[in-house]
Order: structure tokens, then C-alpha cells, then sequence
């Protein structure tokens, strides 16, 4: 008996075009193994020659420093705890604000996500760090572009919150009379951030006038109004020339977002082959934006989150579960999304639901919590109106 055995030839177009993609992921995934490989290797050998007790040369300190950089751009605090257990680094805000600031190579991503923690050390670095930047005689846009350069903002509010506090206190010091309050600096910092991101997002249609702008911001100083001139200033440096977003030194994240709402490392299940895969994921702007790598210029997909729901679910495979599905009454309807293939071509994405896990259950209540005040509105109108209450309010 001769049993024939089945070739390519035999395959049907589905087949061979999913044998294909097989093989091409197999040869990313090889690719991507082997540069992993080469990464611990070379970590690897520097912890070795540091091991050795008798070299105490600049040489060996210059190559903790950088095996610290990188521990930093993984994992903020283990990154920093490093230095400092070795001895890099004093146990000082001051010391801690240093580096931070002046030290190359450093991820503007995880500079803003140390800097934004609620722990003790961590808010005296901020005040330290801020505290290095230098704001005198410059309009408080140039003070802004200055600031947003030196780390990339968190999502979340509360961090948000803090930096800017720290900001304005900052900037009102350096610049006394300027305004009347440091809340009237605050309320004005976030009215300058929306107008970069109205004049220069091209979605967005309507794009406010410098008249409007001088509207919306009428008796922010204490009661007072600010001068016109100073609001016109404003307006054209902001419609001249948008803020600029920093490159990560250390990850360099070129394709970045302003002022995401949430950003960070989730598995991600396929749509038609139930895999899970690794993705980086950003919310902003009513998406969800993922990419392949922290260093990937363009995402691999893009996921509007209207007319989407999240919702917890078990998962026999993973832990942390919670998955995007449409909020119509049709079980069956398509999630309107996009994403590229191998070749990288853009096509229409198939998912009747997203799934994701994430690694911890504080995590998925994070991003359930996210995701759901993106859909139904942005998270720093509440703070934003509290503090433009108090900032308005006229004294007896």
C-alpha cells in the first residue's frame, strides 16, 4: 500500500496563504528570539566583569550606570533601587532629580511614570526635579514646551494633577506677578494644552479662533481677567508652532501620543487563530492604539472604542481577563477596527469581541476603569472644572 503524502501543490489558496503567514511569523518570531538571546548575553557579560571585586575602575562604574539606564527604561523602581543599592546613586531627591534630568539615554515615558508615583521619595523628586528646570522671563507657553520636553506625561489624572501643580507652583515663583494665583497658572497650562491639540489634531473640525480662546479663559485670574495681549501671545506661539512630543532616548517610542490615558503591556487574543500575543497598548482620544514593540513607528492596530463596551470574563488559558465587544443588541456584529498584515498593508479587522489579560488584577480594574471613562468622556474635565471653579471664584 502506497500512502501519498500531501505537498504545498494540494493545499487550497486559504491553506497555502495561512501557511505562508505561519512561516513568516515563525521567522519573526526566530528573529526576535535570537535578538533577546543577544541583549542578555551582552547584560550578562557586563554583570559578569563587574563581579570581579579588584575592578574598581571608571570603566566598570561607567558600565553599571548603563545597565542601570537600562533596569530604569524596563522598570522605573527596580531601575532605581539598582543604583542605589550599588551605589550610584545617593538616596536623595536631589541626587535622584540629577540623573533624571541630565542623564542621556534615559525613556521619557519611564521618567513621567516615576516621576507621576504617589510615594513619599517619589513626590520629593518631583519637587526637586521641577525644581531644576529653569522658567524665568519666559510666556508660560515657552515654559510648557521646556517642561513636556523633559519626560513624557502619564495618562492617569491623578499623576497629571500633580505635575502640574508642581509646574505652576514652579513657574509662579520664578515669574511673580504674572498671575494672581497658582491655580490661574494651572487652569491656564491645561487651557494651552487643549488649543495645541484643537489647532493641530485634523480631526478636530472646528478650530477655535483666538477671539474664543481670549472667551474661555475671561476671569481666570482670581475673578480678573488676564490681559488680551498675553492670551494673544499665547494663541499664535500654539497655532505658529505645536508642542513637540520627545522621542524616548532609551525606547525611542517615536510614535507617541499626547496626553494618553493609559498606556502599558497587555496580551492580546487573535481573531481568527485564538493565539495570544504580546502588544503595546495606548488609549487616547476614544482609541486603543497597539503595536507590536515600544520602538514601532506605526501600530498594528487601531480599535475605536464608539459604540464598544468592556466587560470582565473567565478565560480557562489566562488570568485577568476582560474583553471589548459591541454595545448593539446583534451579538454577531463585526467590531469596526483596522490593523496591518505581514506585508503591511492596512485591512479591516474581523473580531466579534477583543479580548486582553493583563499580568495583574489591579491592572484590569486600571484598564476596565480607563477604558470605560474613554467612552463615555474625558476623565480631566472633572478635575479641570473644579479647579477653574476655584480659580474664578472672586474674593469677598
Amino acid at each position: 500500500m502506497v500512502v501519498k503524502m500531501s505537498s504545498v501543490v494540494d493545499l487550497t489558496p486559504e491553506e497555502k496563504e495561512l501557511l505562508a503567514d505561519i512561516q513568516r511569523r515563525k521567522k519573526q518570531l526566530l528573529q526576535e528570539i535570537q535578538r533577546l538571546k543577544d541583549e542578555i548575553a551582552d547584560v550578562t557579560a557586563e554583570m559578569e566583569q563587574m563581579d570581579n571585586p579588584d575592578d574598581n575602575s571608571a570603566d566598570s562604574k561607567s558600565k553599571q550606570m548603563n545597565i542601570g539606564r537600562k533596569k530604569f527604561n524596563m522598570d522605573p523602581k527596580k531601575g532605581i533601587q539598582y543604583l542605589l543599592e550599588n551605589g550610584l546613586l545617593k538616596d536623595d531627591p536631589e541626587d535622584i532629580a540629577q540623573f533624571l534630568h541630565h542623564w542621556e539615554g534615559l525613556n521619557k515615558t519611564a521618567i513621567g511614570e516615576y516621576l507621576g508615583e504617589k510615594t513619599e521619595l517619589n513626590l520629593k523628586v518631583l519637587q526637586a526635579f521641577v525644581g531644576l528646570q529653569e522658567f524665568e522671563g519666559m510666556i508660560l507657553v515657552q515654559a510648557l514646551r521646556q517642561f513636556l520636553w523633559s519626560f513624557r506625561l502619564p495618562g492617569e489624572a491623578q499623576k497629571i494633577d500633580r505635575m502640574m501643580e508642581a509646574f505652576a507652583q514652579r513657574y509662579c515663583q520664578q515669574n511673580p506677578g504674572v498671575f494672581n494665583t497658582t491655580d490661574t497658572c494651572y487652569v491656564l497650562s491645561f487651557a494651552i494644552i487643549m488649543l495645541n491639540t484643537s489647532l493641530h489634531n485634523p480631526s478636530v473640525k472646528d478650530k477655535p479662533s483666538v477671539e474664543r480662546f481670549i472667551a474661555m479663559n475671561r476671569g481666570i485670574n482670581d475673578g480678573g481677567d488676564l490681559p488680551e495681549q498675553l492670551l494673544t501671545d499665547l494663541y499664535e506661539s500654539i497655532k505658529k508652532m505645536p508642542f513637540k512630543i520627545p522621542d524616548d532616548d532609551g525606547n525611542d517610542l517615536t510614535h507617541t501620543f499626547f496626553n494618553p490615558d493609559k498606556e502599558g503591556w497587555l496580551l492580546k487574543q487573535g481573531g481568527r487563530h485564538k493565539t495570544w500575543k504580546r502588544r503595546w497598548f495606548i488609549l487616547t482620544d476614544n482609541c486603543l492604539y497597539y503595536f507590536e514593540y515600544t520602538t514601532d513607528k506605526e501600530p498594528r492596530g487601531i480599535i475605536p472604542l464608539e459604540n464598544l463596551q468592556v466587560r470582565l470574563v473567565e478565560d480557562s488559558k489566562k488570568p485577568n481577563c476582560f474583553e471589548l465587544y459591541p454595545s448593539e443588541a446583534n451579538s454577531k456584529a463585526v467590531i469596526k477596527a483596522c490593523k496591518t498584515d505581514s506585508e503591511g498593508k492596512v485591512v479591516e479587522g474581523r473580531h466579534l469581541t477583543y479580548r486582553l489579560s493583563a499580568a495583574t488584577q489591579d491592572e484590569k480594574q486600571e484598564w476596565i476603569e480607563a477604558i470605560k471613562r474613554s467612552i463615555s468622556k474625558d476623565p480631566f474635565y472633572d478635575m479641570l472644572a473644579a479647579r477653574k471653579k476655584k480659580a474664578t471664584h472672586l474674593q469677598n
